[in-house]
């Protein structure tokens, strides 16, 4: 355990292997990514993350993990032949692909319906991360509607108490947030623009 003192801030950091435990455990973790700096749990303690965010209950998370073989195993197989395509270009990477899902398993992603936002991030820290816990709800580490914070600071000036992944100071994100795509009967949609242009 570290600490780091900046603007009268006291932040507690962790190494992979405590913050893994005290998700596990249900807390919420702040973590770094190649986009934006993000805050997450396990799937089954997601109503946290719309709470400490001040988030709508309608907007809903991301499902991240380490490698495409995590996250496919939730995914419609109508969906997997046109994901699989893209997931090998653009995985690991920028870009969150909206797919329809097995079972009831996005219920705790998103109450809107059965569709969740999968992604795989470039950061290496992050899949690490993802490695040791399997797949994570994730979303940006800001309150809903204020700006994406930048760095670990500014995440714990907004979320304090989270623990937060060292070593701080966190590799320089692209401040950019994924693209997001989502798949419809073999169609693609762009539903926000962002770091990756599509070909």
């Amino acid at each position: 355990m570290q600490f780091v003192v900046e603007n009268e801030m006291i932040t507690e950091q962790f190494g992979i292997s405590d913050v893994a435990l005290k998700l596990k455990k249900g807390s919420l973790a702040l973590f770094p990514t190649d986009t934006l700096p993000a805050i997450c749990s396990y799937p089954k303690y997601s109503k946290k993350i719309w709470t400490i965010k001040k988030r709508p209950s309608t907007k809903p998370l991301i499902l991240m993990g380490a490698c495409l073989d995590d996250l496919f195993g939730f995914v419609h197989p109508c969906a997997m032949e046109d994901c699989l395509k893209l997931a090998k270009i653009y995985w690991p990477g920028a870009l969150t692909m909206v797919l329809p899902t097995i079972g009831n398993f996005s219920e705790h992603l998103n109450s809107n319906s059965n569709s969740v936002g999968f992604r795989v991030p470039a950061l290496r820290h992050a899949r690490d991360l993802l490695m040791k816990t399997g797949p994570l709800a994730t979303t940006s580490a800001n309150i809903s509607g204020e700006e994406p914070v930048k760095d670990a600071i500014e995440a714990s000036m907004k979320f304090p108490g989270i623990p937060i992944l060292a070593p701080v100071p966190w590799p320089k994100a692209s401040g950019l947030a994924s693209t997001v795509v989502e798949w419809n009967e073999g169609e693609w949609n762009l539903l926000r623009a962002g770091s990756v242009v599509l070909n």
